[in-house]
């Protein structure tokens, strides 16, 4: 799939902009603070319906206006579509070739995304809240019922919270209320936690031998998936919803004197390892860095193996993040095949042919040239 072109309208800094992309490689250059990274931003909101840096939609809409809006136009192997997002202080309005989508998670996944910045590194060396980010949204562009699941969850896990507050505080003392919320908790949790762990093992399928050749065959990659009750490939849904069913009668006390929940999907991570050992612990930063370009180079392939088409990769400032090995296998990896936009403030360091026949985009102050016309 690749996009064709993009329209905003007081988005962050950009007042009003028109874009055309080729299919290919599309280098945005220029300075810092000058709008390459929130041009990217935009392609990753139009498709995700929310942005990698803020959870404050308000902040993607330009000073003193009182909405932003994206609009796409995108080719896939089952034809071409438009997309738009509408941006305002009362929420979020999005439409697929101009029919509203009354639910976010019907509109997520018609476009798909791989975002490598710099503070993808966090994946490896951040908190688990940064793994299990990544896991629901690459999971909700190649599964909308997971989003729909995620959803549903994280409201029931509101309640619950709340009531186990009013427990610990002796608000309210009858447990059968609980007991509800913790069966609707658990139904939901089991599909969420099978679903997980389903992804992560394909995200290791397709990122241990990328990891071996990267590593030149030096290195094994090991990417395990820590939920809060054990799953393997025998299990079925049944034997996990028992597991969390026994998980919750022994935690209950306890999760009543301290007023939250103990278990679930939200207190899940992911671990890689490197040669048997933990590359968040024990890695370098060179070992750190290879494992978290080749989970992103794993994403490619597997949303391409699950809905057939290349996602569009979004390189944000991270070639020079990179060494001129890992920087080429990268590069050579994308080329001819996946449509890939790359952000810099200079091409000079960038010693590629990929680079060389990529169409340059010029960046000051919130506007953008055509490469082709030199126009703003």
């Amino acid at each position: 799939m690749f996009l064709t072109h993009l329209s905003l309208k007081n988005y962050r800094n950009y007042i009003s902009q028109e874009l055309s992309f080729t299919n290919k490689v599309n280098v945005i250059l220029g300075e810092n603070a000058q709008g390459k990274t929130n041009l990217m931003e935009a392609i990753y909101v139009l498709a995700m319906a929310k942005s990698h840096r803020t959870s404050n939609d308000k902040e993607l809409i330009r000073w003193d206006e009182e909405y932003a809006k994206i609009e796409g136009k995108a080719v896939k192997k089952n034809g071409p579509s438009t997309l738009q997002l509408v941006i305002s202080k009362k929420g979020k309005k999005a439409k697929i070739s101009h029919i509203e989508q009354k639910k976010l998670s019907q509109y997520i996944g018609h476009i798909n995304v791989v975002l490598f910045a710099p503070e993808d590194l966090h994946l490896v060396k951040g908190g688990p809240q940064v793994r299990r980010r990544f896991i629901d949204m690459e999971m909700g562009q190649i599964s909308p019922v997971y989003m729909h699941d995620l959803s549903r969850y994280q409201k029931i896990l509101q309640q619950r919270n709340h009531y186990l507050k009013l427990l610990q505080t002796k608000q309210h003392h009858d447990e059968a209320v609980l007991d509800v919320l913790t069966e609707q908790l658990i139904e939901i949790a089991a599909k969420i936690t099978l679903k997980r762990y389903e992804f992560s093992q394909l995200l290791q399928k397709w990122a241990e031998p990328i990891h071996h050749e990267i590593s030149r065959g030096l290195e094994k990659l090991q990417i395990q998936y820590h939920p809060s009750v054990q799953v393997s490939e025998e299990l079925e849904l049944s034997r996990i919803i028992e597991a969390y069913t026994e998980k919750f009668v022994k935690i209950k006390e306890k999760e009543i004197q301290r007023g939250t929940t103990l278990a679930g999907p939200h207190r899940d991570d992911l671990s890689f390892d490197v040669n048997g050992r933990d590359v968040q612990t024990f890695g370098s930063q060179g070992q750190q860095r290879t494992a978290a370009l080749s989970i992103k180079l794993a994403e490619i392939e597997l949303i391409f193996s699950e809905t057939g088409d290349y996602p569009i990769l979004l390189l944000d400032d991270v070639l020079s993040e990179l060494d001129d090995f890992r920087q080429t296998h990268l590069l050579n990896t994308i080329r001819q095949k996946v449509q890939t936009f790359v952000t810099t403030t200079s091409i000079d360091g960038i010693k590629h042919d990929v680079i060389k026949e990529a169409a340059i985009y010029q960046v000051s102050s919130g506007h953008i040239c055509s490469p082709d016309t030199g126009d703003v």
